[in-house]
């Protein structure tokens, strides 16, 4: 029997009982490869434990090179970043969250009429906008206030992304908020007070769960986010709602 080898067996296993704790990574799979685990331990381990990958082809190539297999390297692939569930997540419906005071409460929505050639018809009885219109929410401020740091998470319905949401800087009227729309989007010009959407990055944390990453230099002012179904998107049930707030300076 060698001993060595079932040594660095044991010490193995130990680790992944402690991983068993935390997401698995490129790293420790190859520390089970190397220590001499069976294809259908790794694999055991890959899809049933929480995992944090790096599958870019540099780092499959090193995979590779390190000896872990091409079945290992799929399960690895299939899993990504979407395998870190938080519990905390668990019981969040689709809808727009903002962090308060460590914890996460729902942004509340408002309705949204759209304007063409002067007449004013909602959102919610309406079909795909086929004509640039302004997209218009009544009164002049959102009654959510949020200040910096913006923590934001979206929970979307199975098979969109949070970047299908859409947000939008709201122009500021005596009595209203509007915002531009064009066919296909947002209205996105180069620069000026036209420039209504804001781009934003997505990070997933759970399944159809993403944190929200928003340009550090947002002004102070009035947003939107827009589920998808305003601009061509066949999501049902969300058209004529947008998730508002107030940054404050």
């Amino acid at each position: 029997m060698n001993w060595k080898r079932w040594i660095s067996v044991l010490a193995a296993l130990s680790c992944t009982v402690c991983l068993a704790q935390q997401a698995l990574t490129n790293e420790s799979v190859v520390k089970m490869v190397q220590a001499g685990l069976s294809e259908g331990t790794i694999l055991s381990m890959i899809r049933s434990q929480p995992g944090d990958y790096d599958v870019n082809p540099d780092a499959m190539a090193a995979l590779k090179k390190a000896g872990v297999t091409d079945d290992e390297m799929a399960a690895m692939a299939v899993k990504g970043t979407t395998a870190r569930v938080d519990s905390t997540y668990d019981n969040f419906g689709v809808g727009v969250y903002y962090k308060v005071k460590g914890l996460w409460d729902p942004l509340p929505t408002e309705q949204v009429n759209w304007k063409s050639g002067g007449a004013l018809k909602s959102l919610a009885t309406n079909g795909v906008i086929k004509e640039d219109t302004n997209g218009r929410l009544n009164g002049p401020t959102s009654p959510t206030k949020v200040f910096t740091p913006l923590d934001f998470l979206i929970e979307t319905p199975d098979g969109i992304d949070a970047t299908d949401f859409e947000l939008v800087h709201l122009h500021q009227k005596k009595d209203a908020r509007e915002y531009r729309l064009m066919t296909g989007g947002v209205f996105h010009s180069s620069g000026g007070a036209a420039r209504d959407e804001v781009t934003f990055q997505q990070k997933r944390v759970a399944r159809d769960t993403y944190e929200i990453t928003l340009p550090p230099d947002l002004p102070p002012g009035e947003y939107a986010f827009l589920p998808p179904g305003y601009t061509g998107s066949s999501t049902q049930g969300t058209r004529g709602k947008a998730y508002t707030f107030h940054l404050t300076e």
